[in-house]
Formats: structure tokens, sequence, C-alpha cells
């Protein structure tokens, strides 16, 4: 029998499509990592010639919230791996194991951008144009949630296309609490993806939520234990990790736990250590899984599923822009300062009560109504 030759398919000498070199892209990338890791078959083995592009906020000092060169650098490394021809996926992480990211840096906004109101429109415009990125991203994007994802983390999160999370993470929103509103996102994402309720309760409220609440409330893929003890990985032990029943005989999931049941499970977290292995398997699987897609036909559909969000961002992006930038002038210019000057003991948040008397009286914004309102430690 005559063998019938392979024929190998020819390649032709491939354009650049980035913006800039990239030894520019890594010169403005500081606070931001993007490297590319082989992706895996599904018998484990490394592929060689094709991966998945890692982006990480390296920024633990400050829970890795992004600053505007870091702002910068995601919009050039979702760029680099969107044209990349030889990415299959993109995975969007922080550096160790306390936060994904807690929103934009507060320290650059209070001592900054607070009161200077078309600086802060300038940089909106990048923040707008990192979210986008993350949207029209050719890619599929993982979101592997290593630990904190609230505020600005949360929204650039929910513009992914799948989310990994280890349980001792922590999800929700800040705006109102410290002075802003979650239009940056939240209010685009959250009504599509958990519904109109939950995310009035999520966005006006800015309760923390567990990462097995948000599972069950369809805001993630999948939830793996992160907490080692002796040896093996138990699953977060302050809250209730399976469906319970609350004092109104309501089904819960990922309640957190009170009395006797919490001392027991804070004493359980001092005794462990965190280790994301398990997290970071859930992700290359993921990864693979995607590698066995035609490629064409996988963007398509995830274009197609970003569409409501994508609707949502695209409607309100600019004018949120602009209410944002005028709102350094007052509620953000308060909120910001007292989350960046506050301590332990004063709290970070301003005397919502002395603040309300103040608008109610009819008293302007000013320096004075916003010193007025500042954290302080009370004399006992």
């Amino acid at each position: 029998m005559n063998k019938v030759a392979r024929i190998e398919p020819r390649s032709v000498e491939a354009k650049d499509h980035e913006l800039v070199p990239e030894t520019v892209r890594e010169t403005v990338s500081n606070g931001v990592r993007y490297e590319k890791r082989p992706v895996k078959d599904w018998d484990g083995r490394p592929v060689a010639g094709l991966y998945s592009a890692w982006i990480t906020l390296d920024n633990q000092a400050q829970f890795n919230s992004y600053t505007t060169d870091m702002v910068k650098g995601v919009i050039l490394a979702f760029r680099a791996a969107s044209a990349a021809r030889d990415v299959v996926a993109v995975v969007f992480t922080g550096a160790g194991d306390k936060a994904f990211c807690t929103g934009g840096n507060t320290k650059e906004y209070a001592e900054y951008y607070a009161g200077n109101p078309q600086e802060y429109r300038s940089y909106m415009r990048l923040f707008n144009d990192m979210v986008s990125a993350i949207l029209a991203c050719d890619k599929p994007v993982v979101c592997r949630v290593n630990g904190m994802r609230i505020g600005g983390g949360q929204e650039i999160g929910m513009a992914c296309d799948f989310s990994l999370a280890q349980d001792l993470a922590r999800f929700g929103q800040a705006g109102p609490k410290h002075g802003s509103a979650p239009i940056g996102g939240a209010t685009d994402f959250l009504p599509v993806v958990i519904g109109a309720e939950r995310a009035m309760a999520a966005c006006v409220l800015c309760e923390p939520f567990s990462a097995h609440e948000a599972y069950f409330m369809g805001m993630l893929t999948d939830v793996v234990p992160a907490l080692k003890v002796d040896g093996k990985f138990v699953a977060n032990p302050l809250v209730e990790t399976g469906r319970t029943v609350d004092e109104y005989g309501r089904f819960v999931f990922g309640k957190p736990k009170t009395g006797e049941a919490l001392k027991e499970g804070q004493a359980l977290m001092k005794r462990g250590t965190v280790d994301l292995s398990l997290l970071d398997e859930k992700v290359e699987a993921l990864c693979t899984k995607l590698l066995y897609t035609f490629p064409d036909c996988t963007t398509k559909t995830v274009e197609e599923l970003r569409k409501p969000k994508l609707d949502a961002w695209n409607r309100n992006k600019e004018n949120s822009r602009a209410w944002l930038a005028l709102n350094m002038m007052t509620e953000a210019r308060a909120g910001f300062r007292a989350f960046n000057e506050g301590t332990r003991e004063s709290g970070r948040e301003v005397d919502f009560i002395a603040l309300r008397r103040a608008l109610a009286a009819n008293t302007p914004w000013s320096d004075d109504l916003t010193e007025s309102i500042q954290p302080r430690v009370r004399a006992s």
C-alpha cells in the first residue's frame, strides 16, 4: 500500500499588528507582568509553540490596586495577547494570594486626582480603554481570582469571559461607601450576570460576599479550596460552604459563620497555609479545553456572548467618565481622602450623618465641609 505523504502547510511572513514595539511595551508596563506559558494537551504535556498569555497585576503592597501606569500596562498587555498568533487564551490575575485587585489606587486618587476633575477625566479615558481592551480581546479571557476582587477589581474581573476563584477570595463593590459610583462596569455587568435585584444590593450597599456566594449567584465558572491544614485542602472555614437555611427559612450559600463556628473557623485559618495549586490546575485545565476548539469559531462565540455586557458598557462609558470626573470635586474628594488618611482606629469612611445633615441644611461643598467629615479617633 502506498503511503500518502503529509503536506506541511506553508507559512508566510507575518505582519506586526502591535501599536508599539515590544521594547516600548516593556518600559511602560510598570506593575504589570506579561508572560507566555505553554498550554498543555489532554495528557498534561506542554504543547510546543502554543501558549496562554498571563497578565499579572503586581502591586501587592497595595492589594494589586492599579495605578495610572499599571492601567497603561494592562491595555498594552491585552493588545499583545490579542494579536499574538500563538496564544490560545489569556489569564488575567494578581500577584500573591491576598488580592486579585481592589480597584484604583486610592493613594493616587486622594493625593493627585481628588479636586482635579480634568486630570481624572483623562485618567478615565485610560480606564475605559482598559475595560474595552478586555472586552475586545480576540482570545478568551480567564480571570484567575487569587484573592480579593473588590471595587474596580471586580469590574475588570467581570469584563473577563470566565472566572475561576480560590474560595478564600471575597467579592464586592465599594463605590457609595467611599465617594464614588460603581459605573466603571459594575452597573453594566452585574445586572446581566446576577440579575437586577442582586445587582442593586451589591452596588448600593457595598456589602462583600464570599466566593461560594459568588458561585451560587452565577459570577464564577468554578471555585476551589485554597486553605491547606495538615497537608490537606479544606473549604473556607469562615463561611457555610454548602446550602443552608437562614433565619427566614430561605436557602442561602456562602453565608458567613457566626459565634462559636466563626471562632473555630478562625482558629483553623491560623493553623493553615494558603496554597493556590488547585486554582492553577483549574486554570490550566480550562486553557487545555480551549486548546481543543476551532480558534475562529471560539472567538466568534465569545464575541456573541460578550454582547450584553459590551452593549451596556458602550452605552454608558462616556457619560460615566464625565460624571466621575466632576465627582472628584465633591464626594470622591472626601471619600478617597478618608480612605487614604484613615486608620484602623478612626475608620476609613466619612461621617455620613454629618455630611447628610450639612447637605440637608444647604451647606455648599467646600474645603471646610470636606475637612469636617473626615474620620477621627473619638475621645474615650
